[in-house]
């Protein structure tokens, strides 16, 4: 369970991120662009509070993951897993239980989009996996480069595996050789590949489409999207009936159907 008190981002120093609210969207940005804005435990701790933040806050209905610099993200920071960089102390405070962040995106159940302006590699994989929508530049390339490193990409498979065909996943992790934007796209890695002029259009239209649609709904149908994903068919299919059930005497859906009927936009507040 996450702290009981209220999240508040007032008077808080975020240092390897940037957090940024606008109507309903709640941008993080990755802020490290000297270290590839690599993830230490002070990046992974402001993510991790900030997605709490974004969980908690009815207000906000979606959340883009951005960065600064040339590489989306490089993974986790070598030098930080290695012991020989002094851990350093994060400025956010430190939320209880939950320091996933696979888990905290996974369990938002809100939508998620990667705003990919440049290469993914290694770790930084789970903000692809684990986001619901992911948009990249066409330069962007991807890889699990682990195996040369003597490592596995272990943490990296459960949200990879959702999301590639077995066989493209499996060689992706076997080799360690990058795949372009177009390869990630047509493996389901990725949404869609833009140029990259196109893409603060492309997930501002994106944001702002998934922001203007019945919050509440959106919320039980991902929760119930991500308990289905784990069940057999036989135990989804009567879940999800309950689920419907309850979505229909739900106000979002009495909303929806009376602006149907009316003839007007749904007013979502």
């Amino acid at each position: 369970i996450m702290n009981k008190e209220k999240l508040s981002l007032e008077g808080l120093i975020f240092e390897a991120t940037k957090i940024h609210i606008e109507g309903n969207i709640l941008t993080i940005t990755l802020n490290r662009p000297e270290r590839k804005n690599a993830l230490n435990s002070v990046m992974s701790n402001e993510i991790n509070y900030a997605l709490a933040y974004a969980k908690q806050e009815r207000s906000i209905r979606v959340v883009v993951l951005a960065a600064e610099g040339d590489i989306f993200c490089a993974g986790a920071d070598l030098k930080n897993m290695s012991g020989k960089e002094k851990q350093p102390e994060s400025a956010v405070p430190e939320l209880e239980g939950r320091t996933d962040i696979s888990l905290s995106l996974r369990h938002l159940n809100k939508p998620v989009i990667a705003k990919i302006q440049g290469s993914v590699l290694a770790g930084a994989l789970l903000f692809v996996t684990n986001s619901t929508h992911a948009v990249a530049v066409e330069e962007a390339k991807f890889s699990a480069p682990e195996i040369k490193r003597g490592i596995w990409p272990f943490m990296v498979m459960a949200g990879l595996f959702r999301v590639m065909p077995k066989r493209a996943g499996l060689d992706f992790c076997m080799r360690g050789e990058a795949i372009d934007a177009k390869k990630a796209e047509e493996w389901g890695l990725i949404n869609q590949s833009v140029k990259s002029t196109e893409l603060d259009s492309t997930v501002n239209k994106l944001a702002s489409d998934l922001a203007n649609l019945a919050p509440a709904t959106m919320q039980m149908g991902l929760s119930a999207y991500n308990k289905q994903d784990s069940m057999s068919f036989d135990e989804a299919l009567p879940f999800l009936q309950k689920q419907i059930a309850a979505c229909i005497q739900s106000e979002d859906a009495k909303e929806g159907i009376n602006a149907f009927l009316e003839k007007r936009e749904p007013d979502w507040d």
